[in-house]
């Protein structure tokens, strides 16, 4: 039996990576990115923490429903001019969105955010677990007729 070399005609990874080079470069601040967002739990609620630093907090919006905190807006560059000459540019600008599943069951009306040195920080008061009750249930022999 010989050997025959492999020779591919079409190679679909060759034909995606060609284009994508020819989709249009998007502006860095054009991008949406995701804060990072630490959460932890206290006796009494859930907390979530994230850096949002440069954000005006009128341009950030708060919400929970059904169990998942979302956070979600825009972080603007007034005149960004394109004449600088940056050797680097790090500095994310534009809409961001977080989405977290919360541990636990919290009272959604009552959640609280509060914004201060460029950290938003939420805080979703726990459902109080209410005591289950034991019930004795009497067993009734059914007779039959």
């Amino acid at each position: 039996m010989s050997i025959i070399r492999y020779s591919p005609q079409w190679d679909p990874f060759a034909e995606m990576d060609d284009a994508f080079s020819r989709l249009p470069a998007l502006n860095q601040s054009m991008r949406a990115f995701m804060p990072a967002m630490d959460v932890y739990e206290t006796d009494s609620a859930v907390v979530a923490e994230t850096s949002l630093a440069g954000v005006n907090p009128e341009d950030v919006k708060v919400s929970v429903e059904k169990g998942v905190l979302t956070v979600q807006g825009e972080s603007k560059k007034e005149h960004e001019v394109d004449d600088k000459n940056y050797y680097r540019k790090e500095v994310r600008s534009g809409a961001f969105f977080r989405q977290v599943a919360l541990p636990t069951a919290v009272k959604e009306d009552e959640v609280k955010a509060e914004f201060e040195d460029g950290i938003l920080k939420i805080t979703c008061p726990k459902l109080q677990k209410t005591a289950s009750k034991k019930v004795e249930v009497k067993i009734v022999k059914k007779s039959k007729k």
